[in-house]
């Protein structure tokens, strides 16, 4: 794996581990299960701070899985073949910004989405974070890779 790999490989797990967790903190689940309490983590339970956290970080994974992904097609002599896990995992993360823009796109003066188109966006944009961080997690430990 070369530096830059490496690098971009770091700030990919990183952003991921923060996008992952101010999406959580949206929801109120650390104050009402007192992890805010925990000194250092009370900014979990301001709704405003986590929410424009999660959107700057969102830009910046969005940039970044844009760079990766030119990186991957114009560079053809390390162009390998995505394996499996590569497939699912870029799926998920391609469901993940097509939800979350159509959330920021409903939170927009003048737009609206039905209760149900609401509640089928937050789900559905739940359960492709957790099927994200479960292949994440398998992969890792696996020591599964994106290229064969």
């Amino acid at each position: 794996m070369t530096r830059i790999s490496g690098i971009r490989t770091l700030g990919y797990r990183i952003i991921l581990a923060f996008i992952a967790l101010t999406g959580f903190a949206q929801m109120p689940i650390f104050k009402r299960y007192y992890i805010a309490d925990i000194p250092g983590l009370g900014w979990l339970a301001r709704f405003y701070v986590t929410h424009a956290l999660h959107y700057g970080l969102a830009a910046v994974f969005i940039g970044l899985c844009i760079y990766s992904a030119l990186d991957f097609f114009l560079d053809r002599q390390k162009r390998g073949r995505l394996t499996a896990w590569a497939w699912m995992k870029s799926g998920a993360i391609l469901g993940l910004v097509l939800t979350g823009a159509l959330m920021v796109v409903k939170n927009l003066p003048g737009i609206y989405f039905s209760h149900a188109t609401i509640i089928l966006l937050d789900i559905l944009h739940l359960c492709l974070c957790m099927a994200l961080i479960g292949a994440g997690a398998f992969t890792l430990v696996a020591g599964k890779k994106w290229l064969n």
